[in-house]
């Protein structure tokens, strides 16, 4: 087990995560920048319910002291241009946040320059780089909604360069925080976790690898309980479900439904040694903004970089899978 752990240090570091990179620890994680941040947010992409949903919450008239005084401040709109789904959403959810007093800037430099900490919520992971690299290199702490990237070696690259400037980045969906989620994966509801199965609506974006659209609810649900140590993915696909079966290197096997057919809902069961527990229902963004203001103040990420890594892996594993006609593929081989 050690030494699976080593090598797959060993193999990120190689990526440009690892452990040589200034302001990460042993184990990839950014460390935390010193000092306090101050409470003013600042979203950059206004095309998804996200950017609204945070907002209401943050700027709410009595808000939940849970969110600790942070208010968003300002709004860079853009956000995806060429995806019709999330970009005609945006005129509509300018609207929406400009009633909670949110100033709508017409660049990403302008929103930096008033703001203290970032949400990049833009729908269109292929643009995440591209926008969090300025965010970073101004030393803001910066959440980037899923998917990081719409790429591994963008997701990469992100982290790379979080590390090298010493500023905290923290991803992950709102699924990672169901609430037996973490009592399941410490073992406290039904012991060690031997397997897992989650499912998710799994809706095909073609400018994006098929799973980082919107399967990565359902796979970031089975992380979030698994832990990360995922060797090797194989993928049964046809037009309306995925299969996607995960091989760990003891092991145990998760498994991820992605369904574009019937009832799109999200769940899962965990398996245990002591008992089989359902995963608990998505009520929503709340847990999850709490962990973002929680890492807005500490500047410690609550979720590895490697096992985000990880995740975006086994979805690069699964996409190569479905192009081998379900093949086993090892997640090493994707970078």
């Amino acid at each position: 087990m050690k030494s699976n752990r080593r090598g797959f240090i060993k193999a990120a570091a190689l990526s440009g995560v690892g452990l040589t990179i200034a302001g990460l620890d042993v184990f990839g994680r950014s460390n935390p920048t010193p000092g306090a941040t101050g409470k003013r947010v600042g979203i950059i992409g206004l095309d998804t319910s996200h950017s609204v949903a945070f907002t209401k919450a943050l700027n709410a008239a009595d808000p939940d002291t849970k969110l600790k005084g942070y208010k968003v401040v300002a709004a860079y709109p853009y956000g995806s241009r060429t995806i019709e789904s999330s970009a005609k959403r945006i005129p509509g959810y300018i609207d929406d946040v400009k009633e909670y007093g949110v100033a709508i800037v017409d660049s990403i430099d302008v929103l930096l320059a008033q703001v203290d900490v970032v949400l990049l919520e833009t729908n269109d992971g292929r643009l995440h780089l591209e926008q969090a690299l300025p965010v970073i290199k101004a030393g803001k702490r910066l959440f980037v909604d899923k998917p990081i990237a719409a790429s591994l070696a963008d997701a990469q690259a992100i982290f790379a360069a979080a590390a090298q400037h010493g500023v905290p980045v923290f991803s992950s969906s709102s699924l990672r925080y169901t609430d037996n989620t973490a009592a399941i994966r410490s073992g406290e509801l039904v012991g060690k976790v031997t397997g897992a199965d989650t499912f998710s609506p799994a809706v095909i974006e073609p400018t994006h690898p098929d799973l980082f659209w919107y399967g990565i609810h359902g796979v970031e649900m089975l992380y979030a309980v698994m832990g990360t140590g995922c060797v090797s993915v194989s993928r049964t696909h046809n037009e309306g479900t995925d299969i996607v079966v995960g091989t760990w290197h003891d092991g145990r096997i998760g498994t991820f439904r992605g369904i574009r057919t019937g009832h799109q809902g999200y769940g899962g069961i965990a398996h245990g040694e002591k008992g089989h527990v359902a995963i608990s229902k998505h009520e929503g963004y709340t847990s999850l903004l709490y962990k973002i203001i929680e890492f807005f103040e500490t500047g410690v990420s609550p979720v590895d970089s490697l096992e985000t890594l990880e995740i975006f892996a086994f979805m690069a594993a699964a996409d190569e899978s479905k192009r081998q006609g379900g093949k086993t593929v090892k997640l090493k081989q994707m970078g």
